[in-house]
């Protein structure tokens, strides 16, 4: 059954005849809460929250975003993410400065206490990641890497 084409008829595959446990958007919800949950649950531990590390680690990879660009990465809302930095700044951990040619545009850049932070974090996030993946061979994950990103460019609506 393609769950994509309606059938001859014009019908469209119920969710039923799906299957939860083949209908990918459900598989990706369910492995992501359960990565998301045991990684709060590792920082917890350390004083920090899932946006937190999530903030620090889009910005060890891209310094220096703008905060709109820095919202689409680390899919955190506006709110939210403005408390994020509020706190991560009062740390030390980032710091947020003007735009050189819009001073409406604000940057976030790691400090060096932030860039340590996320060090720190790193071995947590990729036990977690090595744990997903347990058994799931190169050229699975590199196949599994190419989909998700054409998903991502069948969804996205932002250039970045």
């Amino acid at each position: 059954m393609d769950q994509k084409v309606p059938d001859k008829r014009g019908h469209i595959a119920t969710l039923g005849q799906i299957g939860l446990q083949q209908f990918a958007p459900y598989l990706m919800n369910r492995i992501m809460g359960r990565y998301n949950a045991t990684l709060r649950e590792d920082l917890r531990k350390h004083d920090l929250t899932t946006a937190q590390v999530r903030t620090l680690a889009v910005l060890s990879v891209s310094d220096g975003l703008p905060i709109s660009a820095l919202g689409v990465y680390t899919v955190i809302e506006q709110s939210t993410l403005s408390r994020t930095l509020d706190a991560l700044e009062a740390q030390g951990l980032v710091r947020r400065e003007l735009g050189e040619t819009d001073s409406r545009v604000r940057k976030v850049f790691l400090t060096d206490d932030g860039r340590a932070e996320f060090a720190r974090a790193w071995p947590w996030m990729h036990a977690s990641f090595e744990r997903m993946f347990d058994g799931v061979g190169a050229e699975e994950y590199s196949a599994l890497v190419a989909t998700l990103q054409k998903m991502l460019r069948n969804i996205r609506k932002h250039d970045f």
